[in-house]
């Protein structure tokens, strides 16, 4: 495990595997658990020839902070700040769920760094989409007053129905509780809601893809098919899954990233 200071944040960051191609940079979501919950099971897959760098985002366990209200481009800075004290060249940037907005403006912000761009159930904008802002403003009410029923709101939306009913009641029941509403995870919501992104997407060069879910509703695809369109040359696939799709269908989505990156 490694740190880098981003203004008021200490940034915890780890490098698995020794490859010698370009690292892969990894971003999660929205969540407290960062890195540990987003990548924990998928991360290593990557790592075969390559190496792969997970990071902890302000608002996350590892990375301490001042606690205030985070950007998109204050969470890029950090990503910047990883890459550069990381030393290994331009990355392979995968940005997931709020990390996609987050990693498209490291792309556009610092072309020099970023040699591939995945962005995964990502979106350009909240502030006019009202299915989303109503969703996040959900979750925001729930953290503060029901514990529990964000677990089940964010259960519920980040994985499709018929997922849900394949796993099970003890299944389901097991999930609620991993995205608790802590301090952190809130100030992600927060952020969530003031999302927008789109004057920076046509200063995106890096090649790009775009993956979306086809049963995702916490970001419905239609906001993956629109960062397609704004996103000049880029690629795009659907997984039929839900929002995490990579827990819903991990080999398709392995499969999906890996011929991108090594195409």
């Amino acid at each position: 495990m490694a740190t880098v200071t981003v203004g008021t944040a200490r940034v915890h960051y780890d490098i698995e595997g020794a490859g010698a191609g370009p690292a892969l940079l990894l971003v999660h979501g929205t969540g407290a658990g960062g890195a540990v919950l987003t990548w924990g099971q998928v991360g290593p897959r990557f790592a075969g020839d390559r190496r792969v760098i997970t990071l902890d985002l302000s608002g996350a366990d590892r990375t301490v902070d001042d606690g205030g209200p985070l950007s998109v481009e204050m969470l890029a800075a950090q990503v910047i700040a990883v890459i550069e004290d990381a030393g290994t060249g331009p990355v392979d940037l995968l940005g997931f769920s709020m990390g996609a907005p987050v990693s498209a403006a490291v792309a556009a912000l610092r072309p020099d760094l970023v040699e591939r761009l995945v962005l995964v159930a990502g979106w350009a904008y909240t502030d006019g989409d009202e299915y989303m802002r109503n969703l996040f403003t959900l979750w925001q009410r729930l953290g503060g007053s029901d514990p529990e029923g964000f677990g089940r709101s964010v259960t519920m939306t980040g994985f499709s129905r018929g997922f849900l009913n394949g796993i099970g009641r003890e299944g389901v029941e097991a999930l609620v509780p991993n995205l608790p509403p802590t301090p952190g995870t809130l100030r992600h919501v927060a952020l969530d809601l003031a999302v927008d992104i789109r004057a920076l997407l046509p200063r995106i060069t890096a090649r790009t893809l775009v993956v979306g879910g086809t049963q995702d509703i916490t970001v419905p695809v239609e906001n993956s098919r629109e960062l397609h369109a704004a996103i000049a040359g880029s690629a795009y696939a659907e997984i039929d899954a839900g929002h995490v799709m990579f827990f819903e269908k991990e080999d398709e989505f392995v499969k999906t990233v890996t011929g991108f990156l090594g195409s």
